[in-house]
């Protein structure tokens, strides 16, 4: 459990070859802003319906609270994405709705800005997250849900090991509409089994 720490400088960085992953913080707000603003038509056919406001500055603040919140009620993690070189900022990365007791488990979610898509990016966030999950937070179980049209993401998925469990249909609420989702998994048990291999 992660607890208040996110009051203390110990926020957890996640570093790989490619992408580093940390925690959001208010001076990440113009770049965040302007990477979303530029994927706009890239994003929305993804995501539920973006509010008025949702690249506006009080939006921005009221996501920074909740973040935080989330992290230290320990229910969920959010992650940026930066280019581990540059350190320019690609996407995000959250691991939310954890859940203790028998389930210890975890949904991951996360977006990236268009210019970054297709480059393997993603496949390397989700193998920093899914680590972290398994061997610091201790969960036993990930999952992740996509739309079936968004083969993009269906590669993603796959490329970093997860497993399709089935379809949940009607399940979220994206762009308006209530869309079907493929249900990805991934266990403790796959990962020590890939590592084993390698």
């Amino acid at each position: 459990m992660f607890g208040l720490s996110f009051l203390q400088p110990n926020q957890p960085e996640l570093r790989g070859e490619r992408v580093s992953l940390r925690m959001p913080v208010r001076g990440d707000y113009r770049e965040w802003a302007d990477l979303r603003g530029a994927s706009r038509q890239f994003l929305e056919p993804w995501e539920p319906r973006w509010a008025a406001d949702e690249l506006g500055q009080a939006a921005w603040r009221h996501r920074l609270y909740r973040y935080r919140k989330d992290f230290a009620d320990g229910t969920a993690i959010a992650f940026f994405i930066f280019d581990t070189q540059t350190g320019h900022l690609l996407g995000g990365i959250t691991l939310g709705n954890i859940r203790r007791g028998v389930a210890q488990s975890g949904h991951i979610g996360y977006w990236l800005g268009e210019k970054n898509a297709g480059k393997g990016l993603m496949v390397d966030a989700l193998g920093l997250l899914s680590r972290h999950a398994f061997e610091t937070i201790r969960l036993h179980r990930v999952e992740a849900a996509c739309i079936p049209g968004n083969t993009r993401s269906v590669r993603v998925l796959e490329k970093a090991g997860f497993t399709r469990e089935g379809l949940l249909r009607s399940y979220l609420k994206i762009n308006g509409t209530w869309q079907d989702h493929y249900l990805y998994g991934l266990v403790s048990e796959d990962r020590r089994s890939a590592t084993a291999k390698d």
